[in-house]
Formats: C-alpha cells, sequence, structure tokens
C-alpha cells in the first residue's frame, strides 16, 4: 500500500508541509509506505488547454517540467492527501497548476479513480478558508473518481489547523486532532480495498 502526500504551499517547510509530513507519519507508522512532494521550487507550467494529451492517445503532456514525475507517482499510488493554505479562500496557485495538469491522467481512462483522497488545508486563523480549500481539493478527486474522505471522528472536511507562522500549527491541538484523524481515515479505506 501506498500513500502519497502533497503539499501546494509555495513555502517550504511551512506549515502545510509539516501537516502533510504529520498524516504520512501516521500511515506509515500503520505499515503504509510513503511519499512526500512539496510543490516548493518545482519547475512547474500552467496548462495551455492544447489537447497534445488526446491527440493520437498520447495521455501525456506537451509540458517537459516536474509535473510529469509527479503524475506518474499518483498513478502509482493507493491513497493521496493533499494540503493547501488558504489563498482567498481557495487552494495556492501552484496546487492549482497541478490540479490542470492532471487532465491527462482523467482522459487516459481516469487513471486516479477509485484511490482514496483526504484534504488538509491551513490557514492564519480559525476561519481563514479553510473549509473551502478542502472543498476545492474534494472537487478535484471528485472529476478525478477518486474516494474521499474526510477525518470522520472530528465530524469535519479533512485536516483543518490554523497557523500563520512556520509551526505554529504545532499549537492548534484540536487542527491536530483532525489532521491525526484523516490519516488514520486514508489509511482505514485503502486497507479494504
Amino acid at each position: 500500500m501506498k500513500i502519497l502526500g502533497i503539499s501546494g504551499s509555495p513555502r517550504s517547510d511551512g506549515n502545510t508541509d509539516i501537516l502533510v509530513k504529520r498524516a504520512l507519519d501516521i500511515c506509515k507508522g500503520k505499515g503504509a509506505k510513503t511519499e512526500f512532494i512539496s510543490l516548493s521550487g518545482l519547475d512547474m507550467e500552467y496548462c495551455s488547454d492544447c489537447d497534445f494529451c488526446v491527440k493520437e492517445n498520447q495521455f501525456r503532456c506537451s509540458k517537459d517540467d516536474d509535473i510529469s514525475g509527479i503524475l506518474e507517482k499518483m498513478k502509482d499510488s493507493d491513497g493521496i492527501i493533499v494540503g493547501s493554505p488558504a489563498y482567498f479562500a481557495s487552494v495556492s496557485g501552484r496546487l492549482k497548476t497541478l490540479f490542470d495538469r492532471t487532465l491527462p491522467l482523467r482522459r487516459d481512462n481516469f487513471k486516479l479513480s477509485g484511490k482514496v483522497g483526504g484534504a488538509i488545508a491551513t490557514g492564519g486563523s480559525r476561519n481563514g478558508g479553510q473549509e473551502f480549500v478542502t472543498r476545492d481539493i474534494h472537487n478535484w478527486m471528485l472529476i478525478q473518481e477518486m474516494i474521499v474522505v474526510s477525518d470522520r471522528k472530528t465530524a469535519h472536511f479533512g485536516g483543518i489547523a490554523v497557523g500563520r507562522n512556520p509551526g505554529d500549527v504545532l499549537e492548534d491541538r484540536f487542527g491536530l486532532k483532525t489532521v491525526d484523524n484523516l490519516a488514520e481515515r486514508v489509511f482505514e479505506v485503502v486497507s479494504k480495498f
């Protein structure tokens, strides 16, 4: 069982990275193979809707950048945990770029279909737009026909924490609990398949 964690934060080692790594550590402790990807600093071009990914059934992107490797890792995973900071009540631009570039996976017979997905969001205040961030991540997962799970025990949409400065999320005990519960739920559902 392989669970991939993706942090959509442009800030390396920030709160989103901390929480995604925490979720992966829980899954790893239960026996999953895990891998962490930070989108910070990667070479990422925007989707230009050029249709290259459907021409001659190639199902690959015309852009030659770091996203190609991420798409392969997504295909090889059983579960994907995606995190993003709240940027004006939505996901970061880097994460949106990745989402847009997953079009070849959808066009190639829904390569992410049936994979388990969970969302993590961070924000600078308790009501900083994190629920909208999880909604946007869930929407992407649903469009890819993934199985979306929440943190269940704490009755939220996923891992949602508060932290303005790097490391602040470690003081948000309730937020950490939602992340822990999400990780446990992702592992539980992946292991049922």
